[in-house]
């Protein structure tokens, strides 16, 4: 038997996942253009947060400043948040802004709390220590800040937030299957938004996608005319946003690179380059597709928008793999929270019918997070791999045409 070696459980000590597959099988394992880059060095992260894009330092820029918010990302995103805040504190200290003032506020968006152990993880015991640090509330305790054009998007913003002179973000940019690429303004909105201003601009954006156009310009990885991402840079705008961090991840979800300044410049660059480093060639005419979820396995069901296209269209299988052990994320907008109940934007994922099975492999089982897939008899749960690979064998006797995705709901093909 042939073995193949798939990252997992990205904030429970990441390890690899060792696979077998029959040596008959034909195997193309689909790795994204920046998967084994290197990860940055401390003296690399310090020298990007020490000399920002279109700004002064930050040590001169919050010179003078009261009331100072660190905004981050939570679980949903595997950005090394720890690495990089011990640079931004000692740049705010140099600029003499006293402990006392600081705070820090994850922006959950939709998504359920997060618990100490969370925080820890995402920031380090230390600055818990040092620091207090906030759930965003996105049913309560919001301002209003202004109004889009693009969406008519009313955009309210948590008002701990709101209330600071000095607001720094970090974050990274991966592909999103909605506004093209995470990172930027969608950390503010929806970030730290209100519930209705969420939905407000995920209703309009889901709508949108629904006209027909000659090319389409929302999805994974399509950034340059998306009108979602338009919303929400109208939003980051109103907020005065004073410096934005967004890094770059490889397939293991190390820092590879950090972009720091003013936002709408960082974000250009950030793009910029995440455009190459998650780019994966295309590839089809597949029997069997694994689909491995990594930086955002409890948000798996974003792995398939990679996996279906790389079947052949006459038929075949899919294995999502989903290795979470919280389980898929809480969302409160497009979430699953019964049978007979629904979200406002509930998302159920199409299976095409070229899918004979999906095959959703977790060793940690959450048939009610996985609603996102929806009930269906070609839909089978399992939490062993040899299973999984007996009931492969089964559907499939002949010569074998298998593709690997290895960080499958990162990637993307052009």
């Amino acid at each position: 038997m042939a073995s193949i070696k798939l990252p997992q459980l990205a904030w429970y000590g990441a390890r690899e996942l060792e696979l077998t597959l029959p040596d008959s099988w034909q195997v193309e394992v689909c790795n994204m253009t920046g998967g084994n880059r290197p990860a940055l060095g401390p003296d690399e992260i310090r020298a990007s947060v020490g000399s920002p894009i279109g700004i002064i330092p930050i040590r001169d820029l919050a010179r003078g400043k009261k009331e100072v918010v660190i905004i981050f990302d939570d679980m949903t995103r595997i950005t090394r948040v720890a690495e990089i805040v011990p640079f931004v504190l000692e740049e705010l200290y140099k600029a003499d802004v006293p402990h006392s003032s600081i705070r820090f506020v994850c922006a959950l968006g939709c998504h359920g709390a997060l618990n100490r152990l969370d925080f820890a993880k995402k920031l380090g015991e230390e600055t818990l220590a040092r620091f207090p640090v906030y759930n965003h509330n996105p049913f309560g305790n919001c301002t209003y800040v202004g109004t889009t054009s693009t969406y008519g998007t009313e955009v309210y913003i948590n008002e701990e937030v709101m209330k600071c002179d000095f607001k720094i973000v970090i974050g990274s940019v991966v592909p999103h299957p909605m506004s093209g690429f995470s990172g930027g303004g969608k950390i503010i909105l929806p970030g730290v938004a209100s519930f209705d201003t969420i939905e407000s601009n995920h209703r309009a954006a889901s709508e949108d996608m629904k006209k027909p156009r000659e090319r389409p310009v929302m999805g994974m990885g399509l950034h340059d005319d998306n009108p979602m991402r338009f919303d929400i840079e109208e939003a980051l705008a109103m907020v005065g946003l004073d410096v934005l961090i967004n890094s770059i991840v490889n397939t293991w979800g190390e820092t590879v690179a950090v972009f720091t300044g003013e936002p709408t410049a960082t974000y250009a660059a950030a793009v910029q380059e995440a455009k190459a480093n998650y780019l994966t060639p295309l590839t089809g005419d597949k029997d069997i597709v694994i689909a491995n979820t990594f930086a955002k396995a409890n948000e798996a069901n974003i792995g398939v928008a990679i996996a279906y296209p790389a079947l052949k269209q006459s038929g075949g299988d899919v294995v999502l793999i989903t290795n979470s052990p919280d389980g898929q994320v809480t969302h409160y907008l497009m979430g699953n929270f019964g049978r007979m109940t629904t979200t406002p934007l509930r998302i159920v994922t199409e299976i095409p019918p070229f899918v004979n099975h999906l095959i959703v492999y977790s060793e940690y089982p959450d048939i009610a997070g996985m609603g996102y897939i929806g009930e269906s008899g070609r839909v089978l749960y399992m939490d062993n791999w040899d299973d999984v690979l007996r009931t492969l064998q089964q559907f499939h006797r002949d010569e074998v045409k298998v593709a690997v995705y290895p960080s499958s709901e990162i990637q993307y093909c052009a």
